[in-house]
């Protein structure tokens, strides 16, 4: 299991941070009455931050200086109301914030599992499945922080900047500018440190996904892992995924760290030269002392919103690569998909037509290559051959999982592009040799098949692949939980579940991808006889390497290297004494 199977494999699609924040702040205008209430209550709180340092230097210069004592209660009663209503109007919007954000967050992970779902098996055979949950899971969390702070951070912070400045201005304009000389140096600091951190996040964010996919195959494996005591080699190869993921956080998070200390810097310098100018310059004599105390009150008040909207700043460099990986997934066009033009598809008879149909999973090497056949309605086809030749490939082109590249396949007479892919599949029972069964009771793994199956249909499917005498001897029944892919279970008993959940939904074609092949010979025949009665006049593909379970197909296809090199039924094919011939005397003298 080598690293480098993990290493960073996807391309990611460019597209500007402006761009990707406006897709995302999009979201929030689903709740625009939300927002502005939110912005209201923002606002009284900026208005009051604001007061707060006029009521000081007014309680001091007007009132301390002069002793009235009745006029300084009466303005402490003032900013006491004023700032409780404060504290319980924060209150009231960081309610409404984290509802609102947790709301859009449950949107974009709804949006992007229904997309997932679309996508075609390309999609998912070029991406473990370990950084798809990433994408999921990680990345949609990591923008809780960037929509909130987007409200309650950049609107208002920005706001009260720009009040800020402007009072100060209107107070002492001197002042005011020898306060905010330290601001271009910090503004070049941020740009650099942003110019260099995104791309540092983006390769963390890369670093978590692959260190993600490696502990899901590895749970997923852990059987063949401990069969093969191969745990030391995958301890390596976790060692080296961590040490990457560790020291990719924590070179992002060195540099990101540094908003704060240019900030920090920026704020004391500012500091520095307002009290030079106003001592030095100006003169003390000529400044009151209430105007100084409200002019470092706002120097505060000036630079704390520039420091928290700095740290938006970081958080959105951070959490940017997350928003960018969701929105190339959900831009990620499903390259199966219904035309704008398609139809239902009406009750399939069984007519399969391939008409000079040629196909390739990577538009270089030709897995089929100009193969044509017609199956009559109610034929059961044998596919054979050795690995690789071809024959699931047959069938998943006749489920549409792919689309060709020349050619046509056409199920009664339509092209199976021209209608609509749940129409289709709907009518068609595909059971692999991938017998995945999810947690839950096995009536419920059995009805996946048919959601709407009632319990007899259910309980029919079972009897007729020989299912029910097993499940009756489980502790509950047709009510017992499976673990997830049917822990507990033998081989063979999930192959019969599946068979089952293929069963129930009596399918106009059916397809058997080497159906059988965990079964007993006893129990096979007792299946094979199941599947006669229930599939009698409907359309069957069976691929088998054990060519004794396929003796009674109407016909049989030999698939070698992307061809039909070979049709006819059984005793044809074995007078021909050809491919046919050869691979049944190499097992049955084996």
């Amino acid at each position: 299991m080598a690293v480098n199977s993990y290493k960073d494999d996807e391309k990611s699609v460019e597209r500007s941070k402006i761009q990707t924040l406006k897709r995302l702040f999009a979201y929030l205008l689903a709740y625009k009455w939300q927002i502005v209430l939110v912005l209201v209550i923002m606002g009284y709180g900026v208005v009051v931050s604001l007061l707060n340092p006029l009521i000081m230097e007014a309680a001091i210069d007007e009132h301390i200086a002069v002793g009235d004592i009745g006029g300084l209660y009466r303005l402490l009663l003032i900013a006491l109301v004023l700032n409780l209503l404060l504290v319980v109007v924060i209150k009231l919007r960081m309610f409404i914030m984290a509802k609102v954000c947790n709301q859009i967050l449950l949107t974009i992970r709804q949006e992007l599992y229904t997309h997932i779902q679309k996508l075609d098996f390309h999609f998912f055979d070029s991406r473990p499945t370990g950084k798809i949950l990433s994408r999921i899971i990680g990345d949609i969390n990591s923008l809780k922080n960037v929509l909130s702070n987007c409200v309650t951070t950049l609107i208002p912070d920005g706001f009260t900047i720009v009040a800020v400045v402007g009072i100060m201005i209107y107070k002492n304009p001197k002042l005011a500018f020898a306060s905010m000389l330290s601001l271009p140096l910090m503004i070049a600091g941020m740009l650099w440190i942003e110019v260099k951190a995104h791309p540092r996040w983006q390769t963390f964010r890369k670093k978590s996904a692959n260190l993600n996919a490696f502990i899901h195959e590895d749970m997923a494996g852990i059987r063949v892992i401990q069969s093969f005591h191969a745990q030391e080699e995958t301890r390596d190869t976790f060692d080296t995924l961590i040490k990457e993921h560790r020291g990719a956080f924590i070179d992002a998070v060195r540099l990101s760290d540094a908003f704060g200390s240019v900030i920090d810097f920026s704020w004391g310098l500012g500091c520095i030269l307002l009290y030079f100018t106003g001592i030095v310059i100006i003169g003390v004599d000529k400044v009151s002392v209430g105007t100084f105390i409200a002019f470092s009150t706002y120097l505060s008040m000036f630079w704390h919103p520039i420091q928290n909207i700095s740290n938006f700043y970081n958080q959105l460099v951070t959490n940017i690569a997350g928003a960018e990986r969701i929105f190339e997934i959900l831009d990620t066009p499903p390259a199966i998909a219904d035309e704008a033009d398609v139809e239902e598809m009406p009750e399939i008879t069984g007519e399969v037509i391939f008409d000079h149909v040629s196909f390739s999973y990577d538009d270089k090497v030709k897995v089929l290559d100009d193969v044509s056949f017609r199956i009559r309605p109610g034929e059961t086809i044998a596919l054979v051959g050795p690995t690789g030749a071809g024959k699931s490939t047959i069938v998943n082109l006749i489920s549409r999982f792919y689309d060709v590249q020349q050619g046509k396949v056409l199920v009664d007479g339509r092209d199976v592009k021209k209608v609509s892919i749940e129409s289709l599949r709907r009518q068609m029972g595909i059971m692999t040799q991938d017998n995945f069964l999810f947690s839950g009771t096995i009536k419920e793994n059995i009805r996946y098949g048919k959601l709407d199956a009632t319990d007899e249909e259910i309980i029919a499917a079972a009897r007729a692949v020989n299912a029910h005498d097993f499940i009756m001897k489980l502790e509950k029944g047709y009510d017992t939980e499976l673990s997830e892919r049917g822990g507990g279970l033998s081989i063979g008993q999930k192959q019969l579940l599946a068979f089952a959940r293929t069963m129930v939904s009596m399918p106009k074609i059916l397809v058997l991808d080497e159906a059988t092949s965990s079964i007993d010979t006893k129990t096979e025949i007792l299946v094979q006889r199941g599947i006669e009665n229930l599939l009698k006049g409907r359309t069957s593909f069976v691929i088998a390497h054990r060519l004794s379970t396929i003796q009674h197909a109407d016909r049989i296809f030999v698939v070698d290297d992307g061809h039909i090199v070979e049709e006819g039924n059984a005793q044809e094919l074995l007078a021909k004494k050809g491919v046919y011939y050869q691979l049944y005397m190499a097992q049955f003298s084996a």
